[in-house]
């Protein structure tokens, strides 16, 4: 086919940190290799490893990828305030210039979080077909965690949403939990195309710093480690509960990163001596950080199945390392770590049930290599490249689609 023009609408893009920026450009670069890609971008917000001063435009080309940044607010993500400033003035500003493309196909993600709303208009208005990728499913995601209460905005937002995914000649998910979910609000489920955030699958897995492993590990007996976000989609308080009820048993539980919720966790495991937390890691840390843990956690609360999906899973799995999922069984990574055997899953309202399943393979080194085993295997089925080549296929279909709508 002829190359296209594709314009992706993601307000973070590196040099922010954010993992939609980092998934974007992941996208943004597959696309690159054989259409002409323009990502329409703010200014950088998101604990930026670089500060872009004021300006109100702004261009940048690497081949045949284009990177367009509005000048929109860049206040601290930290300050919701702020962050809601940076939204609108993002979204006011990417409209009027997107306006004025003339793009084969619109592709959207999920920053801010009506981005997808906002992609379909211009979509309409423009003429062009739409392809939706959602990271995290609003307004469901806001309404669970709490953040928002339900409400004629919440109801409003909802129904433009819906509208949204009805126009969409694609929609991208990152899981069959959240392909449930969107085939749960009218969506033809054949307009519905899961890709994975995988990562490379190497054959060799890389050597780990034994001195940072040492550092994790602190000495404990067997060690349960989370590596991520500390948001509000997980089962924190189950996690220290469990935490609590492991502290006789040598077993530590460490937290690495960062998150809206960490002083809280912080906070609520004052007492426990055998919680920490770390912070993040850099790239070159992650084989210590897979290596450091007996298990490796992956949480999600109940009612946020599929609304979220916790893509960290996939390093775990190529790492080989056995995972502890607290979830419900609506949630698709507790059913792939129950269905391959590579790890232990929990009811994540229930911390003597997940406390049980740690101590079950406490002292099992044979079921513990059984499950790591399990997990490369199972990684060996989901490869970064694959799943970008697979994308890349769904957005050129959904271009030869002009007049199609889901």
């Amino acid at each position: 086919m002829r190359p296209l023009h594709v314009l992706i609408l993601n307000e973070y893009f590196p040099p922010d940190t954010a993992a939609t920026a980092t998934n974007a450009a992941l996208v943004a670069k597959a696309l690159a290799e054989s259409h002409r890609v323009t990502v329409l971008a703010g200014r950088p917000s998101y604990d930026p490893t670089e500060y872009h001063r004021r300006y109100l435009f702004r261009q940048e080309r690497q081949g045949n990828l284009s990177i367009a940044r509005v000048g929109s607010t860049a206040f601290r993500r930290h300050s919701m305030k702020g962050r809601l400033a940076n939204y609108l003035s993002y979204l006011a500003l990417a409209g009027l210039r997107a306006l004025s493309m003339t793009p084969d196909v619109i592709l959207a993600m999920t920053d801010p979080p009506i981005e997808g709303i906002f992609g379909a208009a211009i979509a309409r208005f423009l003429g062009r077909p739409f392809v939706y990728n959602i990271r995290d499913l609003y307004p469901d995601m806001a309404l669970a965690a709490g953040i928002m209460r339900p409400g004629i905005f919440t109801d409003a937002w909802e129904q433009s949403h819906r509208k949204a995914l009805r126009q969409a000649a694609r929609v991208i998910v990152l899981g069959e939990d959240m392909r449930e979910r969107i085939a749960e609000k009218g969506v033809d489920p054949s307009c519905i195309a899961v890709v994975r955030d995988a990562v490379p699958f190497s054959k060799c897995l890389p050597q780990a710093d034994s001195a940072v492993v040492s550092e994790i590990r602190c000495g404990f007996r067997f060690v349960i480690v989370h590596a991520g976000n500390l948001g509000f989609y997980g089962a924190w308080r189950t996690l220290l509960d469990t935490a609590r009820q492991l502290e006789s048993a040598g077993v530590g539980l460490v937290f690495i990163g960062e998150g809206a919720r960490k002083k809280e966790l912080q906070e609520a495991a004052r007492k426990l001596s055998n919680v920490r937390f770390l912070p993040f890691r850099t790239a070159s840390e992650i084989p210590a950080v897979m290596a450091a843990g007996d298990l490796h956690v992956v949480t999600i609360a109940r009612g946020l199945e599929g609304v979220v999906v916790p893509s960290k899973i996939y390093n775990i799995l190529a790492h080989g390392r056995p995972v502890l999922v607290a979830a419900s069984e609506r949630a698709e990574v507790a059913r792939l770590v129950r269905l391959h055997e590579c790890g232990i899953t929990a009811d994540p309202d229930d911390a003597t049930q997940v406390a049980n399943a740690v101590r079950s393979v406490i002292d099992a080194p044979e079921r513990l290599e059984h499950m790591s085993r399990q997990s490369r295997a199972l990684a060996s089925s989901y490869d970064r490249f694959d799943e970008l080549r697979k994308f890349v296929r769904i957005v050129e279909e959904a271009a030869k689609q002009k007049n199609d709508r889901c």
